[in-house]
């Protein structure tokens, strides 16, 4: 096993790399070398920020010290992006979501398969404390039997805290894209694959206006519906209702398992930390605290990182991110035809993390 620190690079530098590199910078396992983008200012600037080099994409891809380079992009580009770094012979870690098709995102797969590289994908919040508690809870079958879910993410929108949003209303996005992959990969490290998803969709407003930044006051186009509700079939016989939208005054991150003898509440599965809460049919709740790492974005990419060392599967696979990408897609499918939709694909939820797993650890 090659026990040398792991080589980082990142392609985009906007707002969520920094989310990403105050983490990476600190894990003893990774060596965060340089960072690209085609706006040569802002990967100066961030360059600058975290002690990096910065360069040129082509000259990122042909770095011997890089093994893995982060796909920060915006989601239209991931595909893109993806397969250029995979032809330059790295493993990669892409934002969600994996791809906007589902042949694009079996395309990155396979190419990946053949290379014999690693395909890695976000959201990493299911490794994170909460969700991990979550997911031991319920195959310790605190709860029963599962049987069924709520999840529900409402928003305003992204226009009042960042400054470019509109790529947040674009193909490949919208809250469905945007904010469901979080609670759908959630869903499936609970409840397994699903099977089956019937939806609705709705805009409330074709037009919006960036209200923060120096466009603050320009008005663009909404591409996509900024509503969906959806009813998900597991293959395991679970049921789930899903509700991301970008049309609500009221802020909501919500998530709910009920079985058989009992229900709980998991923390905003768009974070890592967080207590849940177990409630009994007829007994008292208790708290579910956070067992296991919280730091935040980043954390797949060092358990990928480890998983190369190792020769072990990643949890953050390529194959769970294409089946969420399967889901969102057919959601919107469904609500464009008014029928439910049958998936194709399917996978096996991600094992739980060695409670003891900790990411400021040096172990490479």
């Amino acid at each position: 096993m090659n026990s040398k620190r792991v080589g980082v690079g990142v392609i985009g530098a906007g707002v969520i790399s920094s989310h990403y590199l105050e983490n990476l910078t600190r894990f003893p396992d990774l060596n965060v070398v340089a960072i690209a983008d085609l706006d040569q200012e802002r990967a100066r600037a961030r360059a600058r920020q975290f002690g990096l080099r910065h360069l040129l994409v082509h000259e990122l891809l042909a770095h011997d010290d890089i093994e893995i380079v982060l796909n920060l992009t915006v989601p239209a580009a991931h595909f893109d992006v993806s397969a250029r770094i995979l032809a330059s012979g790295k493993h990669v870690w892409s934002e969600k979501p994996l791809a906007t098709t589902r042949r694009d995102a079996r395309l990155l797969l396979d190419k990946a398969g053949r290379r014999g590289l690693r395909m890695a994908c976000a959201p990493d919040t299911f490794l994170g404390g909460a969700l991990q508690a979550a997911q031991r809870a319920v195959l310790a079958g605190r709860i029963g039997e599962p049987k069924s879910a709520l999840a529900i993410m409402q928003s305003p929108g992204p226009e009042g805290t960042h400054p470019n949003p509109a790529f947040y209303y674009d193909q490949g996005a919208g809250p469905l894209l945007d904010m469901g992959p979080y609670h759908v990969t959630a869903l499936v490290q609970t409840l397994g694959a699903v099977r089956r998803v019937s939806s609705v969709s709705s805009t409330a407003r074709a037009v919006r206006r960036v209200l923060v930044g120096a466009g603050a006051g320009t008005e663009f186009d909404v591409r996509v519906p900024s509503q969906h509700m959806a009813l998900l079939e597991f293959a395991s016989g679970a049921r789930a209702t899903l509700v991301t939208s970008f049309d609500s005054g009221i802020r909501r991150d919500l998530l709910e398992l009920h079985g058989t003898e009992a229900s709980l509440e998991i923390p905003d599965p768009n974070r890592f930390a967080g207590t849940g809460r177990f409630v009994p049919l007829h007994a008292e709740p208790e708290d579910v605290p956070a067992v296991g790492s919280t730091c935040g974005r980043g954390v797949g990419v060092l358990e990928l990182a480890r998983s190369i060392r190792d020769d072990v599967p990643e949890r953050a696979s390529g194959a769970l991110a294409c089946h969420v990408l399967d889901v969102l897609l057919a959601i919107a499918e469904a609500a464009r035809a008014g029928t439910p939709l049958t998936l194709e694909s399917t996978v096996a939820s991600p094992a739980p993390l060695d409670e003891n797993w900790d990411p400021t650890a040096a172990t490479l």
